[in-house]
């Protein structure tokens, strides 16, 4: 009885599993929503970067002046933005990081670009069919059928499930925080400048601050209190900002990647390890 009634329900779940597949993969792609936040992703990590550049800009100037003096008729050269390098050197870093996930992101772009080329959905509608078939007549399929399934799935849908979900934890619970870390990090190289010297134009940009300031960095007292001042402040902001890159292009990327593969083989396994185990007390008895 158990056993007629279990064929019946493994072929509606056949049934229900091709009509997954085939609507993910012509109906209702997930794709460009997918394509869409990967490239919102791109552009916060390169503007990030874009940022850690122009703070290390203005601190590498900075360390890397050197002052002369005479005092008794000796010359004496010496460089007090050494003192600066320790935050050099961790700005350095941090671009080299964000750099890194902005090739994260592009990566995961082609991964999508394959993920939803038309072969790519013709190869997991025909092997899904064929699954399909070995279940459907013989109540299993090989394991080689199986594992080639699994991992058609995951390359078709995989990649853009884990975009949206990475996408909508950022929204959710890392916007804010990224938006007011950005900010102070981008406002830093102007802040700095404009501690030393008068008030620049509404239309000057960093890069002409920096031009202007220039020849100005003989008298450098009040540019390194500045920069001291305002180390710990970019520290914490920069900390900040490679934690939630690193969540956004390694750790919930993993984590959404091996919910899918165990979506995936939960999915192509099928009740028949249910159906299994209930026979088993039946042939016991």
């Amino acid at each position: 009885m158990s056993m007629s009634k279990s064929i019946p329900m493994e072929r509606a779940y056949l049934l229900l599993v091709a009509l997954a597949v085939f609507v993910g993969c012509w109906l209702a792609p997930i794709d460009t929503p997918a394509r869409e936040q990967v490239n919102d992703g791109l552009k916060r990590a390169l503007t990030t970067f874009a940022a850690a550049r122009a703070l290390g800009a203005v601190v590498s100037v900075a360390q890397g002046t050197q002052v002369d003096a005479t005092p008794g008729g000796v010359g004496v050269s010496f460089a007090p933005g050494q003192a600066l390098k320790p935050l050099n050197e961790l700005i350095e870093q941090f671009a080299a990081i964000m750099l890194a996930a902005s090739v994260s992101f592009g990566v995961q772009l082609v991964l999508l670009n394959i993920g939803a080329h038309q072969l790519m959905s013709y190869l997991v509608c025909a092997v899904a069919l064929v699954w399909i078939a070995a279940r459907w007549r013989r109540g299993s399929a090989p394991r080689w059928l199986q594992s080639a399934l699994i991992g058609l799935l995951l390359v078709r849908f995989a990649v853009p499930l884990c975009a949206v979900a990475n996408e909508g934890v950022y929204r959710i619970f890392m916007a804010n925080e990224y938006q007011a870390a950005l900010s102070g990090i981008e406002k830093s190289p102007t802040s700095v400048i404009d501690a030393t010297q008068e008030a620049p134009s509404a239309q000057e940009g960093w890069r002409e601050r920096v031009e202007r300031w220039l020849p100005k960095l003989p008298n450098l007292k009040a540019t390194y209190d500045q920069i001291l001042k305002s180390a710990s402040d970019w520290a914490e902001r920069i900390v900040k900002l490679i934690a939630l890159f690193v969540l956004q292009t390694i750790v919930l990327p993993l984590a959404f990647l091996f919910v899918a593969w165990r979506l995936a083989r939960a999915t192509v396994r099928g009740p028949t390890t249910a159906t299994s185990a209930s026979s088993r007390p039946m042939a016991a008895r």
